[in-house]
């Protein structure tokens, strides 16, 4: 079996110099990759440039080598098209099926999964037309990326940013893998939880746990692969904002209740995978406490946090609202795991053994999804990327038929 095909469109924004990471990751994971500039990103980033870092010449015309046909040769030998950046101007193109160069031409002959990352500054993203272009290109079957928020050209700051390329790869790596044209969560709005709350109990100490977030953030990357929006709710982690999610930063249980409830309002699936502090100190200490020689510190007295997982499941936001839950374990995995699924009243329940050694801070996980139909589906040690896809696998077919847009 070949390297994957990729053909890479780069479009005329300023971004386009962030493509030739992108271009790398590419080529140094094996994948065969053809670079598609338009004429207008040829100003910020030049054709022998594509050629060098691709090993493959730069196709720029319809009129090169015509013998071989490019402006359909391209797109039909491909495995993926991804388009970045992808100007405005590009994804009107693209949503009006305009084939004046050959990166439009290629967009109308391929047969394989197309993914854009836009950029471009907030207004032009958030203008009824862009919208109803992206709208458009994602009810065809196309992954469109949400954009980052952040800095663009000149002072301005805002939605519209090019994603970071790591994070653009990881979403093309995840389409590449799951070898389907369309994405099926397309038009669906998941919430994720991730990472430990924190609960101060001076201003330098607090109570925590070992969770890093990286089930979550697969989770998320994984969801924006395949056609969803995404909103991540961050509690305390270091890692860097999946490409193509909003992102709601939390440090304790009580603000990551709100920014749950509040993102939970209209969305379709809802997965806790957040290590939630079950308790937090019953007083803070305005002070850093402090020793004092010849006595014992005081009890820290601990009062119990609320419960979101068990909230949110009994009284659902939306009709036919799927909720998954988390449960780390140390003992009697699974007994507990059933019963906690129980007392939840969540959907699903991800069941794993947890300790200093295991899944915390690693790359890897293994788990028992258990459903309140009484199903049990067990994941083997993996990639934590792999259990988000399994969770995926059991949420999309249970949820409710998709709604249909608001009018405009």
């Amino acid at each position: 079996m070949g390297k994957p095909k990729v053909v890479l469109g780069v479009s005329g924004g300023i971004a386009a110099y962030k493509a030739c990471e992108l271009l790398r990751r590419l080529t140094e994971s094996g994948h065969d990759v053809r670079v598609v500039p338009t004429a207008a990103s040829l100003n910020f980033v030049g054709e022998a440039t594509w050629a060098a870092l691709s090993g493959n010449p730069a196709s720029t015309q319809v009129w090169e080598t015509v013998h071989e046909v490019p402006h359909v040769r391209i797109g039909q030998s491909a495995d993926l098209v991804v388009v970045a950046p992808a100007t405005a101007d590009m994804l009107a193109k693209a949503a009006h099926g305009l084939a004046d160069d050959l990166l439009t031409n290629t967009l109308l002959t391929a047969r394989c999964p197309v993914v854009f990352a836009p950029a471009m500054h907030t207004e032009m993203w958030e203008h009824p037309a862009t919208q109803d272009n992206v709208a458009t290109l994602r009810r065809r079957g196309a992954l469109v990326i949400e954009p980052a928020v952040g800095r663009l050209t000149g002072k301005d700051t805002g939605k519209g940013r090019l994603p970071d390329p790591e994070g653009i790869f990881e979403v093309c790596r995840t389409v590449l893998a799951r070898g389907v044209t369309e994405p099926d969560l397309a038009g669906r709005h998941v919430v994720i939880s991730a990472g430990g709350t924190r609960e101060p109990l001076d201003p330098v100490r607090f109570l925590g746990n070992r969770s890093s977030g990286k089930q979550g953030y697969a989770l998320a990357r994984t969801a924006v692969a395949r056609g969803a929006r995404v909103t991540l709710i961050a509690a305390n982690t270091a890692l860097p904002d999946p490409a193509g999610a909003d992102v709601v930063r939390v440090g304790t249980a009580l603000q990551l209740r709100e920014a749950v409830l509040e993102a939970a309002a209209d969305a379709d699936a809802v997965v806790m995978a957040a290590a939630v502090a079950d308790f937090r100190p019953a007083r803070y200490a305005d002070g850093k406490i402090k020793k004092q020689d010849g006595r014992e510190p005081e009890p820290v007295a601990l009062v119990r946090n609320p419960d979101v997982l068990a909230e949110i499941s009994a009284e659902r936001a939306t009709a036919g609202q799927i909720v998954v839950g988390f449960a780390a374990e140390t003992d009697d995995v699974l007994a507990n795991g059933r019963a906690k699924l129980r007392r939840k009243g969540c959907d699903l329940l991800v069941v794993n053994e947890v300790g200093e050694t295991k899944t915390f801070g690693s790359e890897e996980n293994e788990a028992v999804i258990l459903a309140s139909d009484g199903t049990e589906t067990p994941v083997p040690h993996g990639p934590k990327e792999a259990l988000a896809e399994m969770i995926w696998d059991q949420v999309a077919p249970r949820l409710a038929p998709a709604r249909a847009p608001r009018p405009a």
